[in-house]
């Protein structure tokens, strides 16, 4: 797994340990929840646009459970956001996935994600 740079602020740096670690190691209750805002704005091709901390941890369980590796491609860091381009190993092959961020406080306050939904479900992702 190629991981964020140093560069990367360290909540997402966290985000992505997360997100790679594994379902076993995931709590939909646990450290996820305190990198995201309350009313986090969420935003990607499967879900819609949704508000809220709790069912985006609740959503992501997917993507945990079927995920083997994440390989950053390309990173972009301001003072109030980054963008990471990366590609996921799922079950039946690689997916391509872009994410935008918005931080305040050290949380994430919005996530807009791009990728071919109907690829990401024919390689596994749920």
């Amino acid at each position: 797994m190629t991981t964020l740079s140093d560069a990367a602020p360290e909540v997402l740096q966290r985000y992505y340990r997360i997100l790679s670690a594994g379902i076993d190691a995931y709590d939909p209750a646990g450290e996820l929840g305190t990198l995201l805002a309350d009313d986090l704005e969420f935003e990607g091709p499967l879900a819609g646009k949704r508000r809220g901390a709790q069912g985006f941890c609740q959503g992501v369980k997917g993507f945990i459970a079927n995920v083997t590796a994440i390989d950053v491609i390309q990173e972009v860091h301001g003072p109030d956001g980054s963008a990471t381009l990366y590609d996921a190993g799922m079950p039946g092959g690689t997916v391509r996935f872009a994410e935008f961020f918005s931080i305040s406080d050290g949380r994430i306050t919005a996530l807009r994600i791009h990728y071919d939904a109907a690829d990401y479900t024919r390689k596994g992702g749920r």
